[in-house]
């Protein structure tokens, strides 16, 4: 070895730079912020909407449409307050799509109730949604599915065509053809996340006990 040149496996060992600083990890935001308040009134305003949907006469149809269409609104407002001020947590993620699919579902159902819009619509939808929920639940442990963009325009698409049907008018031809293209978007998309969820079960190894996937 050259004397005074630096000596190969001592240069190895020396770290290139200043150690990574350590601290406790960013706390969660806690439980008790405006997005799960908003998330917790869409799930207070169900059974206010589906008492004002079995109301008679025009101005009670009128006063559902409206409350559908705040819950609604919430459902938007809360997960961009939740993601633009850090505020997602636990429990929103589990109270949110259960507030969603409590909304959608009560709509659905007591229209067809009412007669007014095919039960098979409403089986359709419903089956899409829950099934589809038990199967981002069943394949967690390999990992998560996103949201797609077919995902949120069916979205859209079934709460503008719900909203159609709430609302009292000479509005057929309207209704039908927006509740048709939410009901070919939810069946193409759910068939989109079965396909996904098929390949991720056969690329992905499950994630040790007690580790994130």
């Amino acid at each position: 070895m050259i004397a005074g040149a630096p000596d190969p496996v001592a240069g190895s060992a020396a770290p290139s730079g200043p150690p990574a600083p350590s601290g406790p990890p960013a706390p969660q935001a806690s439980v008790y912020n405006i997005a799960n308040g908003l998330t917790m009134l869409r799930i207070l305003m169900v059974p206010v909407f589906v008492w004002l949907l079995f109301q008679d006469g025009t101005a009670w149809r009128l006063a559902a449409f409206a409350a559908f269409a705040v819950a609604s609104v919430t459902d938007k407002i809360d997960g961009d307050l939740a993601r633009s001020r850090g505020l997602v947590t636990d429990f929103g993620k589990i109270a949110d799509p259960i507030a969603d699919k409590a909304l959608t579902g009560a709509a659905l159902i007591g229209l067809s109730v009412h007669g007014e819009l095919w039960w098979w619509v409403t089986a359709l939808i419903l089956t899409r949604e829950i099934g589809i929920t038990v199967l981002r639940l069943v394949v967690i442990r390999y990992g998560v599915i996103a949201a797609s963009k077919g995902g949120k325009l069916k979205t859209l698409l079934q709460v503008i065509a719900i909203g159609l049907y709430i609302l009292p008018g000479p509005f057929d031809p309207v209704r039908w053809a927006v509740m048709g293209a939410a009901v070919a978007v939810t069946v193409v998309t759910g068939a989109d996340y079965v396909v996904r969820a098929w390949r991720l079960r056969r690329t992905a190894r499950p994630a040790p006990a007690g580790k994130a996937p």
